[in-house]
């Protein structure tokens, strides 16, 4: 029994390690960016045209312009950096496509005062400028949502849903909430969907160069650590569960065709439920079911972290451009019931 024992010991502190690094990274400016030094792969690609295409247009992405880091992954989906395209080449052909852009957003209790408003108009400001855009809103206080002046072809509507007590809740059941969405309404009126979490700012470009059928957004904090670090559940016992994985992905971030965002939202939701079921939590919740997702289901796009940065990370050379930042957060204030 002590060698068990021991074994078990053992095994719970190699479980662990990568969580207190994160943590220790997290509150660490210098480790921060010692980490920035660490190289990424490169991309194994000569040309845009070698790239398994979203769309025709991706075969004018330049994956030799950014030497500093990795411009495709090994199933060949581009990973999208600064310098890479052509926005007004990508604008040009989503316009003649007819692409439309669903947003989903949700904003429950306090995250409604706190940052939907900042949200919205700074969205107005910078995200797929010149397509059709629809909002959507999900809060448990419709009438507290206030009023944007909205641009051109874009439109806003607003869902009433429950608030759970718990916030692992609120951010678990999006995922129901954007799947009976997409199905009842979205798919009727919009190409692509992206749902995004609230507590963030757009501060730069957000366009159609984002824009496939499955994208997936490469978390600012672990983007240059190894595999081995990545927090993925380790617990055999929830449907999240990974031994490994490609890259971290970050769930305040994903997108793309409505059907491919609907089949995504309906397994991440049962799987929780079948955890639920089970007396089990995720490790890291609905992004630790988005992770295992897209492990098994290989994201077309990749946005790289300028489309969602945190300026408390220390200086990076290779972010020359951030496109949605994190808002402050508060959550000793915004978590409480």
């Amino acid at each position: 029994m002590g060698y068990i024992q021991k074994t078990k010991s053992v095994l719970k502190c190699v479980l662990c390690f990568p969580i207190m690094l994160g943590v220790f990274y997290f509150t660490s400016p210098s480790l921060r960016l010692l980490i920035g030094l660490i190289p990424m792969d490169k991309c194994s690609l000569e040309s845009g045209k070698m790239l398994t295409l979203d769309n025709s247009v991706d075969a004018s992405l330049d994956l030799r312009s950014r030497r500093d880091v990795q411009t495709c992954t090994s199933w060949k989906a581009p990973i999208i950096w600064e310098g890479m395209f052509d926005p007004d080449l990508y604008d040009r052909v989503h316009k003649k496509e007819g692409s439309s852009v669903a947003l989903t957003v949700f904003a429950v209790g306090r995250y409604l005062d706190e940052y939907l408003e900042t949200f919205l108009n700074s969205s107005e400001q910078h995200f797929m400028l010149g397509l059709p855009v629809s909002y959507y809103v999900f809060t448990d206080m419709p009438e507290k949502v206030p009023q944007i002046k909205l641009g051109p072809q874009r439109s806003l509507k607003v869902i009433q849903v429950e608030r759970h007590a718990r916030w692992q809740d609120i951010s678990m059941m999006r995922m129901k909430a954007i799947f009976d969405t997409i199905e009842s309404d979205i798919r009727h009126h919009c190409t692509h969907v992206f749902c995004f979490d609230v507590d963030q700012v757009f501060s730069g470009r957000f366009g159609s160069e984002a824009l496939g059928d499955s994208v997936a957004l490469l978390h600012a904090y672990y983007y240059r650590f190894p595999v081995t670090l990545f927090t993925y559940d380790h617990n055999p016992k929830s449907k999240a569960y990974m031994k490994t994985g490609d890259f971290y992905y970050h769930a305040a971030v994903f997108g793309g065709s409505w059907r491919s965002v609907k089949a995504l939202t309906e397994a991440c939701y049962q799987n929780i439920m079948e955890d639920k079921r089970n007396n089990v939590e995720a490790l890291w919740h609905d992004e630790s079911h988005l992770n295992k997702y897209f492990w098994l289901h290989k994201p077309s796009r990749l946005l790289s972290p300028e489309y969602c940065w945190d300026n408390g990370i220390s200086y990076r050379g290779d972010i020359r451009v951030t496109r949605l930042l994190w808002a402050p957060k508060h959550y000793d204030t915004l978590r409480t019931p």
